[in-house]
């Protein structure tokens, strides 16, 4: 395995065209499960200048006024221009409405251990977790550090500490690895939109970029830019307006930003805008909490899980690990480790996580909020599966 190399990861703010996508794909699948749990969704979006386009396919029994849950998300985030705004877009509906299917109406946290094997996955997927010590969160560090950039660039808009910012932002981090451990931080591109080409200039902008956005999130960070470190802030030049209205987007384009940013593997499928029931959703959230749980254990200092699920069957079909060299038992052991200790099952995974409620108990929406900056990984999010309580099971 080679051990000195230089990893780049990407993130982008809640403003980019994909995110917006996602954001509204997943704000759907909020609406309708906090109005009715049972429900099922598949929602798909695409933005560009001043449209707005939804699939979906869906199966409820309650109404969804899906432009207005799009407007309502393109508010939230700050589009407010003449080329793409929530009052004037237009928002195209292609909607396929299919019969309740009682099958699907279970309660799982009421199912027995057999009527749990009886609910097979409807899907054929092959889902990847990952979990590393280089981060608290037990993340990789390029992308924990490029979220963090993205993050602050969002928050310091909303705060208007620099009022000039719209909501498009892009950032990448390459940490250089010494001995398979980070060891600097090796260059760090910023790129910010603008609401007016006059202000600011790009000189001031660097300037406010490099103090306002960059140097708070690496002084809480042990390895810091140092004097070779590269940095790159809007290396193409200014940057005006960005969103829609510039380039266009699409649900499901941003897998890796979503999971480990080309860390680690990552299935091709979208997570955003499915429902529970969605094993190639659910499925990857299952595998990131075992993957969190070895390396939490002390098992391992990086681990990677892939689960296999086939169509009309309960359990994956295949369960690996793979610990690059660094676990403390045989990667064999510990597949069987989390075989037996973790429910992989669509219906296991619902109960434990409680995967159907949480939209009516969380402020804002609760998958909504995965949609932006990471859906593993977020220690500002409550998250089941980020949980770290198999330590002893495990051990």
């Amino acid at each position: 395995m080679k051990k000195d190399f230089t990893f780049t990861s990407e993130s982008v703010t809640e403003g980019h065209p994909d995110k917006v996508c996602d954001q509204i794909s997943d704000a759907i699948v909020d609406h309708f499960l906090e109005r009715d749990p049972y429900s099922r969704v598949i929602a798909e979006c695409a933005v560009s200048t001043s449209i707005v386009f939804i699939a979906a396919r869906f199966a409820s029994t309650v109404p969804v006024d899906f432009p207005n849950v799009a407007r309502r998300v393109i508010k939230r985030i700050g589009y407010d221009g003449p080329d793409f705004n929530a009052r004037t877009c237009g928002v195209l509906t292609s909607l396929i409405e299919l019969p309740l299917d009682e099958d699907c109406c279970f309660n799982e946290m009421e199912l027995t251990d057999e009527e749990i094997e009886r609910i097979p996955a409807r899907n054929q997927v092959t889902v990847f977790g990952f979990a590393c010590n280089q981060t608290p969160a037990l993340m990789p560090l390029p992308i924990w550090l490029a979220h963090k950039l993205s993050k602050n660039i969002s928050s310091v808009r909303r705060l208007r500490l620099l009022p000039y910012l719209a909501p498009e932002g892009k950032t990448d981090v390459a940490v250089e690895y010494r001995d398979g451990k980070p060891f600097r931080i090796a260059s760090i591109t910023v790129t910010v939109s603008q609401n007016k080409r006059e202000e600011p200039s790009l000189h001031r902008l660097r300037d406010d970029i490099r103090e306002v956005v960059i140097q708070p999130v690496f002084d809480a960070e042990p390895i810091k830019p140092d004097d070779k470190t590269e940095l790159f802030i809007n290396p193409e030049g200014l940057f005006l307006r960005g969103g829609p209205s510039v380039h266009s987007g699409l649900t499901g384009r941003k897998n890796a930003i979503d999971t480990y940013g080309e860390y680690s593997r990552h299935s091709g499928a979208a997570l955003s805008g499915k429902d529970p029931l969605r094993i190639d959703r659910i499925g990857a959230y299952a595998a990131r909490y075992a993957a969190k749980n070895l390396v939490a254990a002390g098992l391992a200092d990086q681990c990677e899980v892939q689960l296999t699920y086939s169509i009309s069957r309960s359990r994956p079909s295949s369960i690996q690990v793979e610990t690059f060299g660094t676990g403390r038992i045989s990667d064999e052991k510990a597949a069987l480790l989390i075989e037996r200790e973790i429910d992989f099952r669509l219906a296991g995974i619902m109960k434990k996580f409680n995967l159907r409620r949480p939209p009516g108990r969380t402020k804002g929406g609760f998958y909504q909020r995965l949609a932006a900056y990471g859906h593993v990984g977020r220690i500002d999010l409550d998250l089941p599966w980020e949980m770290t309580d198999k330590l002893e099971a495990l051990r």
